[in-house]
């Protein structure tokens, strides 16, 4: 590893694993959080329970269909929803610079709030901190969650034939973020695609036998969070570019910027692994649900020899292998 961070360490990419596996466990080394995907769970005399952390230093602070007090709620909800827990209680840090307007602040408590209404999620306890002006990029934020796993939740194995379903568009929240960056005129009504998961999944309780592996394709985006799902699994994904769900507009802002929507991030969709026998009735149930009707399964999963990987069957009917995420792509999505 380089002497400095740098940017491409928080872009989830292979840079980010490594300073993960180099620094954070080297020295914070337990099975919990060695053997943890979005969120680490634990077992208490109740049950089981999941715990997760993250912080938010998204750049524009608002932006359409949310900012970074909605997206710091949704993201920890999200976190223990896609480890198969109902989540409960958030804690809530604040760092701020000197000189931010409280008018700002309390549109950011509010919309943080909304969510916990929408959701039944409680924020019980926070710290406040300020520096001085130039310290800090306006406003960061650091979010803990606990959830309790729903009765007995766990990751099943993944064999051949499995199918990959996304909840819906991908792309569509890094796609908004490089839109008002960089001030972009776009026509249209592109809006991140941040949004809690906990009401979708409650959904699929009676499929939850049928449910193999949950994740949300955060920083990497889909073809990063595909990536761990197939080494995790030792087996290689077989993807269908025609099924995979991405808004004209959000293909046509990438292609100016020269970016892809595969590595963008989103903050309200889901990868589900599912059995194939029941993966139609799975998608049927997630479609009816508001907010998801561009669900869609995407994939499946196939051997793939000594070294598993994600390859897409493209519209013109070539192959092109999708890696995990190198070098940079988009900071400050979230």
């Amino acid at each position: 590893m380089e002497n400095n961070i740098k940017l491409i360490h928080g872009d989830g990419g292979k840079d980010t694993s490594l300073l993960i596996k180099e620094i954070f466990h080297k020295h914070f080394n337990n099975n919990l959080l060695i053997n943890s995907l979005d969120a680490s769970v634990f077992e208490v005399n109740q049950g089981k329970l999941a715990f997760t952390t993250d912080s938010f230093v998204v750049k524009p602070l608002f932006f359409s269909g949310g900012d970074i007090g909605k997206l710091a709620v949704c993201g920890t909800i999200n976190d223990l929803v896609v480890s198969g827990a109902s989540p409960l209680y958030i804690s809530c840090g604040f760092i701020i610079e000197e000189g931010f307007s409280i008018d700002l602040l309390e549109q950011v408590a509010w919309s943080m709030g909304e969510i916990c209404k929408e959701t039944g999620v409680k924020i019980v306890t926070g710290d406040t901190k300020v520096v001085e002006k130039g310290s800090v990029d306006g406003l960061f934020i650091n979010t803990s969650g606990i959830g309790v796993i729903n009765r007995g939740y766990e990751q099943k194995p993944i064999k051949e034939g499995d199918k990959v379903i996304v909840t819906g568009g991908i792309g569509e929240h890094g796609t908004t973020i490089a839109i008002e960056r960089y001030e972009m005129k776009v026509k249209g009504n592109l809006k991140s695609d941040c949004m809690p998961l906990n009401k979708m999944i409650e959904k699929l309780e009676k499929y939850a036998d049928n449910i193999k592996l949950m994740k949300d394709p955060t920083r990497g985006g889909l073809a990063t969070a595909l990536n761990e799902i197939a080494e995790s699994a030792g087996m290689g994904i077989h993807l269908q570019e025609e099924h995979i769900p991405i808004k004209k507009e959000v293909m046509s802002v990438n292609q100016l910027l020269g970016l892809d929507p595969l590595y963008l991030a989103c903050e309200g969709r889901m990868i589900l692994v599912v059995d194939q026998k029941e993966c139609e009735s799975i998608l049927k149930e997630i479609r009816q649900c508001e907010g998801y009707e561009d669900s869609a399964i995407i994939g499946s999963f196939v051997s793939s020899g000594a070294h598993p990987i994600v390859f897409m069957e493209t519209l013109i009917g070539g192959r092109r292998i999708i890696g995990t995420l190198e070098g940079a792509m988009l900071p400050r999505i979230c």
